[in-house]
């Protein structure tokens, strides 16, 4: 985890004054999304995002189809970020890259290469956390007030933030199990959904009643998730429900989406206003892939309405894995001069 002091975070703002701006080639490679961006100043000039459909033939990613995958595409990706850019590689000031956490095989290829090219340019590196890059997605066309709170939800990740300044973060609560993006597949595969599950819920349960099934809740003290219990109860419904009506999901599926979809979105909002009550923040941010669902977005905002709280959602370019967020994290670290050794490897579970 990341901790300064407040009295660092200001002479941390005021050496902001005293350097050149840089201009940062950012990649992404954590999972399933080869992706480049070119920051210049702290704006970002590209955020090219190569996605991989290799993967929905399998209902889920594939570790070793997404790591050839990035191989194949990084040249690419990073080539068309430059161009698009119009930045030459004699104007980098550094190369930033996501570390951790991901797939293993997925991140070697994007630290590999991100030092094979440093070191051809002769640049340093900076190595970012994947989560506090979702974090500061929020930072790219907006500047939160300190503190603040923010939601992350994701595939593989559940967390609740407390952000004292760019490079500030204390994790409050975090899922003990499964997050809620897998929440949202797995009940997706369930009801015979093709991957990714989480946007067809999204779809399907904007046609669906959302009080038509009722499913449990974890009793979970503090700001803690937890998602297996609900799996679980979801998957026992649906099997005795099938037992009596074969065609069930199939004459049910927008009510069970819709549900479904309600039921997860109120575990982490409610774990979220206990969270901004019990320590006073009135401003929170949401970030993380599952940010682009529609639902959760609308009620995010009703929630921060009707208690007048101040909400900013990042735009959907920069929700899902994207190398943008990587960028503007190493904006702030090269302005505070946090460069890393080229004998950095990559780390699969890198926690806040």
């Amino acid at each position: 985890m990341l901790n300064f002091s407040l009295c660092s975070f200001y002479i941390l703002n005021l050496s902001f004054l005293c350097l050149p701006m840089p201009t940062i080639l950012a990649i992404e490679s954590s999972c399933d999304d080869t992706s480049a961006a070119i920051c210049k100043d702290g704006k970002i000039l590209a955020n090219i995002i190569s996605s991989q459909k290799v993967h929905e033939a399998w209902g889920g990613v594939v570790p070793e189809l997404a790591s050839r995958a990035h191989m194949k595409n990084i040249i690419v990706t990073v080539d068309m970020a430059m161009r698009e850019a119009g930045i030459s590689n004699d104007e980098l000031d550094a190369i930033a890259f996501t570390r951790g956490p991901g797939l293993i095989g997925s991140l070697l290829v994007g630290v590999s290469f991100a030092k094979g090219l440093g070191m051809a340019l002769d640049l340093p590196l900076i190595e970012v956390n994947h989560m506090q890059a979702h974090v500061m997605a929020n930072f790219i066309n907006y500047t939160p007030s300190y503190p603040h709170i923010c939601l992350t939800v994701s595939g593989g990740h559940t967390q609740i933030i407390v952000v004292k300044g760019p490079l500030d973060m204390d994790l409050i609560g975090e899922t003990l199990d499964d997050a809620a993006g897998e929440a949202f597949d797995k009940s997706a595969k369930l009801l015979g959904l093709p991957y990714p599950g989480g946007p067809m819920i999204d779809k399907f349960a904007q046609s669906g009643n959302p009080l038509r099934f009722k499913f449990s809740e974890p009793q979970i003290k503090g700001y803690d998730y937890s998602f297996s219990g609900l799996k679980t109860s979801i998957l026992y419904f649906i099997q005795a429900q099938t037992r009596l009506n074969p065609d069930f999901v199939k004459e049910n599926l927008n009510d069970l989406c819709a549900s479904i979809q309600k039921t997860i979105i109120d575990i982490l909002l409610k774990k979220l206003t206990l969270a901004i009550r019990e320590n006073q923040i009135n401003e929170i941010v949401l970030a993380g892939g599952v940010s682009a669902n529609s639902e959760l977005r609308m009620r995010f905002e009703e929630l921060g309405k009707a208690n007048n709280w101040k909400t900013h959602i990042p735009d959907f370019e920069y929700c899902t894995d994207n190398a943008a967020m990587i960028a503007i994290v190493g904006h702030y670290k090269y302005l505070n001069k946090d460069f890393c050794s080229y004998e950095v490897e990559p780390i699969a579970k890198y926690h806040l």
